[in-house]
């Protein structure tokens, strides 16, 4: 059994040592100090980030797909990351994938002994038919997650590009990839539960690494979901707010418009401003691979 008291998040927090005689108001200042420590450590991986949106938006420009690959809390991270995507940018839940150690039931009930098993990260990947033309995000909190090293191990010999993201320094037994990100959140307030800072932190990174490669794919105009799909009141009031914000349009009118769109935002703007009807719209979003600003620029 490996010895992991040398890694920064199983460390103990001096500032936490009598957290159980406390009073509730002081750690409550003491958590929301550290978290802001998560988001100090994150900051420290800019360029590293940026690297990755730029590796990640390459590959799904190319029709590649990114995986999350992951156990415990950083598995479900990466899962609930995945699944924003349709909704937020009318993505095909195929693009954004992701797999937790222990499968869909460790979402809702631990699966500790799921991430134990590097064959089982290999599996994964073969299971997904994993290639060249994909990203494989490799998460694990404190490094030295078997099943994340066997995942990426095999996307790498698949010729997928290949990111870690961690909170833990280097290790001996860390996985091998392309990119590393590596927001050093140091030790937890409860020693060893990566859920808080480094859970944090990685739902920082995740957050900007799908949004800003999503912007790069033209499916942000300004700072408007106008990919999203409006599947219910909320997303339908926000699409036709949308749709009335680019194109100046009355409630009404931009209800109609939105009806002969099928719903879909990007389409209908672009059938406004050309003067054209549904197909003829998308025809011209898929000549300028779904960039609105470009066709809303060259007006005829």
């Amino acid at each position: 059994m490996q010895d992991r008291s040398h890694i920064l998040t199983e460390q103990r927090l001096a500032e936490s040592m009598s957290l159980d005689s406390m009073s509730i108001e002081d750690a409550v200042a003491l958590m929301n100090a550290q978290d802001a420590l998560a988001v100090a450590a994150v900051g420290t991986q800019r360029a590293q980030i940026a690297a990755a949106v730029k590796m990640i938006a390459a590959a799904l420009r190319i029709g590649g797909r990114l995986f999350y690959i992951g156990a415990g809390s950083s598995g479900r991270l990466g899962v609930l990351d995945a699944s924003e995507c349709p909704p937020t940018f009318g993505t095909d839940p195929s693009l954004v994938q992701g797999i937790i150690a222990g499968g869909r039931e460790a979402m809702f009930r631990s699966q500790e002994g799921a991430e134990d098993h590097a064959d089982g990260g290999a599996m994964a990947m073969a299971d997904a038919q994993v290639s060249a033309a994909d990203v494989v995000l490799g998460i694990a909190a404190g490094g030295t997650t078997p099943f994340v090293a066997g995942a990426l191990n095999a996307a790498r010999q698949q010729g997928a590009k290949t990111i870690f993201l961690t909170c833990a320094q280097p290790t001996v037994a860390e996985a091998r990839a392309d990119l590393v990100i590596r927001p050093l959140t140091g030790p937890e307030v409860l020693t060893g539960s990566t859920r808080l800072k480094a859970g944090t932190a990685t739902k920082l990174v995740l957050n900007t690494l799908s949004t800003l490669a999503m912007v790069q794919l033209g499916k942000v105009h300004e700072n408007l979901m106008i990919d999203l799909r409006a599947t219910n009141q909320k997303l339908r009031d926000r699409a036709l707010r949308i749709l009335m914000s680019i194109t100046q349009l009355e409630r009404s009118a931009a209800e109609d418009l939105l009806q002969r769109a099928d719903g879909k935002v990007k389409p209908a703007i672009v059938m406004h401003a050309r003067g054209v009807n549904l197909e003829k719209a998308e025809g011209l979003l898929k000549e300028s691979h779904g960039n609105l600003r470009l066709l809303l620029r060259n007006l005829p």
